[in-house]
């Protein structure tokens, strides 16, 4: 890379690799316009609420860690939903998935009679939960079974074997064939979007002795008499989930009065529009 010349005032080059651009964008001005109204009161296809809630999972679950811990340093949660299944025509909720934790932990290396020196480790793991709860409906899903598959047959008119009159002939409906009609409706699969969640919860250790005190290879450690290692953590854990279930749909539109006086400004638009003003 070559430069003119210097272009710093007090005459430096820049350097070489350059770590973080930046400019002042300018504000250009815009002009509103009318959309294009094709349809007055149009039938629509879109996701309809058919439910929202927020269901309590209780975990009781036990964590064993790899290496001595002497505290547990920071604890960080979040949710993992990997089934959200509506099961109709019933209004019950399958719901599948886990909690991912990182866990900070100390780890001790040496010590002695008054101090304790430590590794700061983590250790990642899902705990899984699996839980049914009953959604009550906000809007009616639309859901239709398939109809009942119908058989029928034809008339036949075929021969009588021999030991019957030559005039005489055998009517029935036809046995060599099979003739049904049948339908298949295919529904709207509902869906579901996870809107928040909370864990409350409690970890106590279990194997920890109080003046027993080991490094991440076993051995032995010189600590004070208050101090202990443990390896395995019970964990009691509620879990509050608010979920949204929709499920497409189609929806019609009715057309606007002429004497509807239109809505005003909610005051939470207000605030968001004020903010840019």
């Amino acid at each position: 890379m070559f430069f003119n010349g210097p272009n710093h005032k007090d005459g430096s080059n820049p350097p070489a690799n350059k770590i973080v651009s930046s400019s002042v964008q300018q504000e250009v001005s815009n002009t509103s316009t009318t959309p294009q109204i094709i349809n007055a009161n149009p039938y629509i296809k879109v996701p309809v609420v058919l439910g929202e809630t927020t269901v309590q999972i209780d975990l009781d679950s036990t964590i064993t860690f790899p290496e001595q811990v002497l505290e547990i340093k920071k604890i960080k949660k979040s949710l993992k939903l990997v089934q959200c299944r509506l099961l109709l025509p019933t209004n019950k909720l399958f719901l599948k998935g886990f909690v991912r934790k990182n866990i900070q932990y100390a780890t001790p290396t040496r010590g002695g009679r008054d101090y304790v020196s430590s590794m700061i480790h983590s250790l990642t793991v899902d705990v899984p939960f699996q839980v049914v709860t009953k959604l009550d409906f906000l809007s009616t899903p639309d859901f239709k079974s398939n109809p009942r598959s119908t058989e029928f047959k034809y008339f036949n008119s075929s021969p009588l074997p021999q030991g019957y009159p030559s005039k005489e002939r055998l009517l029935s409906g036809d046995f060599s064939e099979h003739n049904q009609m049948s339908e298949e409706v295919y529904n709207e699969l509902p869906f579901c979007e996870l809107l928040s969640s909370k864990f409350i919860e409690y970890d106590e250790a279990l194997n920890r002795s109080m003046g027993s005190v080991f490094g991440s290879s076993g051995q032995s450690i010189t600590a004070p008499f208050e101090e202990g290692t443990f390896t395995e953590l019970e964990e009691k854990m509620v879990i509050e989930l608010t979920i949204k279930v929709l499920q497409n749909q189609q929806v019609h539109i009715p057309e606007r009065e002429k004497e509807e006086q239109p809505h005003e400004e909610s005051h939470n638009f207000n605030e968001f529009n004020s903010f840019f003003h």
